[in-house]
C-alpha cells in the first residue's frame, strides 16, 4: 500500500474484531516500525511489549472490557520510561506519541485495525493493572494499548475539517 494511501485508509476501530489471527511476522513488523521513530534525544525511551498469548489478552480484556479488546487477536502495549533526556524535561509522551503512529500506520498497511487506548489505563488504576500481568519493572509505564485485529467491514472515516479550517502557510490565518 503506498504510504498516502494508507494514511488516508488509517481508521480508529472499536467494534468487534473477526477471528482473523495475527501473526508473529506481523507483529513484528509492527514493533519494527515503533523502533524506528524519533525519539527525543535519541534516549529512545518507549518500550513495547507485544501479546498474542490467548490468556494474556483475556486478562487484558478482563481489565478493560471493550469490544476491541474483548476479541482482539493481540495487543501491543507501549511502556514509557519517564527519566529526563534533556536538563530536566521527559519527552516519553511525544516519543511514545511517535512510536504509536507508527504502529497505527503499519497496522494500517499490513491490512489489520487498531485503536490508541490511552483514556480507559488512566481510570480505575488499568495502567497499573495492566503493568503488572505484564511484568513491567518499577519506573516505567504503560501508556497506551493498540488491540490489533481485522475489522468485518472497513471502518466508516470520521470526518475531518476541509484544509482551509486546519493549515495555512507562512502566517496564522483565521480557518473559515
Amino acid at each position: 500500500m503506498e504510504f498516502f494511501e494508507t494514511v488516508a485508509r488509517r481508521r480508529c476501530y472499536r467494534g468487534e474484531f473477526t477471528d482473523a489471527p495475527v501473526s508473529r511476522e506481523a507483529l513484528t513488523k509492527i514493533l519494527e516500525a515503533a523502533i524506528e521513530a524519533p525519539t527525543a534525544c535519541n534516549a529512545q525511551s518507549p518500550s513495547f511489549v507485544a501479546v498474542d498469548d490467548p490468556a494474556i489478552l483475556a486478562k487484558i480484556a478482563e481489565i478493560m472490557p471493550t469490544p476491541v479488546c474483548k476479541t482482539a487477536k493481540a495487543a501491543i502495549v507501549c511502556v514509557a520510561d519517564e527519566r529526563p533526556v534533556f536538563a530536566d524535561m521527559s519527552f516519553y509522551k511525544e516519543d511514545c506519541a511517535a512510536a504509536v503512529q507508527n504502529m497505527l500506520l503499519a497496522i494500517t498497511a499490513l491490512g489489520f485495525h487498531s485503536v490508541w487506548l490511552d483514556g480507559v489505563l488512566r481510570r480505575d488504576q488499568n495502567a497499573e493493572k495492566i503493568a503488572q500481568l505484564l511484568q513491567i519493572p518499577e519506573g516505567k509505564r504503560v501508556q497506551i494499548v493498540l488491540p490489533i485485529g481485522v475489522a468485518p467491514s472497513e471502518p466508516t472515516k470520521a470526518e475531518r475539517l476541509p484544509f482551509e479550517k486546519r493549515a495555512s502557510f507562512n502566517v496564522w490565518q483565521e480557518q473559515q
